[in-house]
């Protein structure tokens, strides 16, 4: 393998392995890129990302710029003299200055089956909408939103019981696997870009607290698939009254029925548009998780109330 010197611009947890694996596998790296320390939690402390938090422990150098549109961020990158950038989910915009600035150009590291879904919150999405597959593409970074030609792919399969969590999990691994084959090949000039096609695209929008909201009048195959993609974040949740009732955890039984929303029994097993949906683990306002069956204990509600 031949070492290259790079740039590597990554935040969240996503982007820790790829990071290690790109300093275990032996790369120069000039510089680590990430969002700025914010504050976080009930007392409001500033917290450094995962991807800084990473970098300091491997003894890399780190910048948090708040923008690379300045022309003094531009020059201190340009500075570092990378062959090439490493992106994975770092959370800025890169101007056409930065995309032009290595030899090999930026590699971003995608996490899902481009073209499928293009956009910030692409695992959510695909268990979202049924995908029975998901995965990993690096991708040459062009001008527009993950439109940039395909350099390799891997799959991960989408399983009855993957959440969000358990995917992002999978694919970060996967994509540090995969960061290292790119770059093996583009340090030999053997990598072959594939143009993406506008077929099949979607748009992975970034989700909110308000998408967590469970409308009991959808198909309970839906809501479940919900619980799964929202967990850990933003978290699914419905109403009791004026209580936000979180749900960690939901099982299907499409073979009961009811009004929407209706409590069909004392598992905590609630109507949906069609079929219905048990809620195994659940969470009250600063209380620790409990199943449903003990839930239903406290709450003391009756077989046949309708919830929000």
């Amino acid at each position: 393998m031949t070492p290259l010197r790079l740039v590597f611009m990554g935040t969240p947890d996503f982007a820790v392995p790829a990071l290690q694996a790109l300093h275990a596998a032996g790369h120069r790296i000039a510089a680590v890129y990430c969002q700025p320390p914010k504050p976080a939690g009930r007392g409001q402390l500033v917290h450094k990302t995962p991807v800084h938090v990473a970098a300091e422990a491997l003894g890399l150098e780190v910048r948090t710029p708040r923008t690379l549109r300045d022309p003094a961020a531009q020059q201190e990158l340009a500075a570092f003299a990378p062959d090439v950038i490493v992106v994975a989910a770092y959370g800025l915009i890169l101007p056409q200055a930065v995309l032009d600035l290595p030899r090999l150009g930026c590699l971003n590291i995608h996490g899902s089956l481009l073209p499928r879904w293009r956009g910030a919150a692409p695992i959510h999405r695909a268990l979202l909408a049924g995908d029975s597959e998901t995965g990993i593409t690096i991708m040459q970074m062009d001008a527009g939103l993950d439109t940039g030609a395909m350099l390799l792919k891997g799959s991960v399969p989408i399983g009855p019981t993957s959440t969000a969590s358990s995917l992002h999990d999978a694919l970060a691994a996967l994509g540090a696997q995969l960061i290292l084959e790119a770059l093996g090949q583009a340090a030999q000039g053997t990598l072959a870009p594939v143009p993406q096609t506008e077929d099949g695209t979607c748009y992975a929008a970034k989700l909110t607290r308000e998408d967590g909201a469970i409308d009991w009048h959808k198909p309970a195959r839906e809501l479940e698939r919900q619980v799964r993609a929202l967990s850990p974040w933003p978290g699914s949740y419905f109403k009791l009254g004026e209580e936000m009732i979180k749900v960690h955890a939901a099982t299907l039984c499409e073979k009961l029925s009811g009004a929407p929303g209706t409590l069909l029994d004392e598992h905590l097993t609630i109507a949906c548009g069609s079929g219905a949906l048990r809620l195994t683990l659940v969470q009250r306002a600063g209380k620790k998780a409990i199943d449903g069956d003990s839930f239903l204990r406290g709450a003391r509600l009756p077989v046949g109330q309708v919830v929000a």
